[in-house]
């Protein structure tokens, strides 16, 4: 079951050691990419009926494929997809950045032109569940930024179809075109494009290890927002907080995954002592309770410090993914906390807030990533280039600097291309 120790007393390695995948498939998807980028369509179809049992013929999903699933759901599941929506475009469309121009009194003109990506590609995992919220939170900021078209892909089940709710939240967020592809063929064909799939400009979206290393390798040929590792949750937890929500909290995301973390640093004993109880006896309650119990029993903790400064300095070492604040005054630390994916605030503040309703992104940097990177977002979906305007007076006057400083590179051309237009 799940250690409790004491910060200080216990070495810095059992605090700070994190879950990892030590399989090795880099050789594995390196195949399956150079295979997709030889026979296209073909060999999707056949890794389709090898890894999820599907037979495809056409790999896009119809208008009336869509509609169908569209009207198969509940009202009261799309009137929640459509708010969830709405936070999430209310949230992301303060992202948006603008383009400047630079205008000096000797004619210079310099400026930087925001310009979204042509198309993006959305990844939405399946497999053991599925996640409507990952194509609402990976599509609205594509859409946001500009991006003329949004693909989406995402493995079929054994009849060849797509899970009725993540079509449905494709609907609703605007996706352009869908196809039955997943696993690393689909990220080959996001990046090299096949037959029938475009070929994107930007891979976003969560995955298992394969896709994870798929993302990697085609890195470079493609953007990517980020390689995803196991979910993560942190909690910091004061005395006064309520073990059965902490508890509740951490299970949130264990149940994700077996190598997923839920770690809580507090500064109370009995609460700890408490959560581990809760931990117990909530984890018998849930359908997946194996998944939880693997991910508890392996990679949970509760660590004990002297202080919530202290635990806020631990967590920044740590850098979660999913940070909970759960004190009363959790305003009073926001300026203390550097390093974290995604934060939340108070005792009435669970992180499932941020996995589907609140608006923030729920696409975040795991594994220590969040000390260098950031959560999903418009910015994701542009690129910016520069511009410089001179006119001929203005080139003059710092032509002989321009030379100076070339010549000090050893690069003389570089000098007479400024040289030759002065003497001009």
């Amino acid at each position: 079951m799940i250690k409790i120790m004491k910060y200080g007393v216990v070495s810095d390695d059992e605090i700070f050691s994190r879950s990892s995948s030590s399989r090795d498939v880099s050789g594995i998807v390196s195949a399956i990419i150079k295979d997709v980028q030889s026979r296209g369509d073909e060999a999707l179809r056949e890794y389709s009926k090898k890894f999820d049992g599907a037979d495809i013929s056409t790999l896009e999903v119809s208008r009336d494929e869509i509609k169908a699933a569209v009207e198969s759901m509940d009202s009261e599941f799309i009137r929640v997809l459509e708010k969830a929506a709405a936070n999430i475009r209310k949230y992301h469309s303060k992202q948006v950045r603008n383009s400047f121009v630079m205008t000096e009194e000797n004619g210079v003109v310099l400026g930087q032109k925001i310009v979204p990506v042509p198309v993006a590609g959305i990844y939405v995992p399946g497999g053991t569940a599925a996640y409507p919220s990952t194509v609402l939170m990976d599509t609205i900021p594509a859409k946001i930024a500009g991006c003329s078209s949004v693909i989406m892909v995402s493995p079929p089940g054994k009849d060849g179809i797509l899970n009725p709710a993540v079509l449905t939240a494709a609907y609703v967020a605007g996706v352009d075109r869908v196809f039955k592809v997943g696993g690393a063929q689909a990220i080959a064909a996001l990046a090299y494009g096949t037959e029938s799939i475009p070929r994107a400009d930007k891979i976003v979206g969560p995955g298992n290890i394969y896709v994870a290393e798929a993302k990697k390798q085609v890195s470079g040929v493609v953007s990517i927002d980020m390689i995803a590792g196991p979910s993560e949750i942190l909690i910091i937890a004061d005395g006064k907080s309520n073990p059965s929500v902490v508890a509740a909290d951490m299970l949130s995301q264990a149940e994700h995954d077996k190598n997923a973390s839920a770690v809580l640093i507090t500064d109370s004993q009995e609460l700890a002592e408490r959560t581990r109880d809760e931990l117990k006896i909530q984890l018998s309650l849930l359908p997946r309770w194996e998944i939880a119990r693997a991910s508890i029993d392996t990679n949970g903790k509760i660590i004990v410090v002297d202080s919530i400064e202290k635990a806020i300095e631990v967590s920044d070492r740590i850098a979660p993914e999913h940070l909970e604040v759960c004190v009363d005054n959790p305003f009073d630390y926001l300026d203390k906390i550097h390093n974290a994916g995604s934060v939340f605030l108070g005792r009435n503040c669970p992180e499932a807030l941020g996995d589907y309703i609140a608006g923030p992104n729920h696409t975040l940097p795991t594994s220590g990533t969040a000390r260098f990177s950031s959560p999903l977002s418009v910015d994701d979906f542009v690129k910016k280039y520069q511009f410089t305007y001179y006119t001929q007076s203005a080139l003059s006057s710092v032509a002989d600097d321009v030379a100076l400083f070339a010549r000090r590179e050893g690069l003389e051309a570089h000098a007479r291309s400024a040289l030759v237009r002065k003497e001009e």
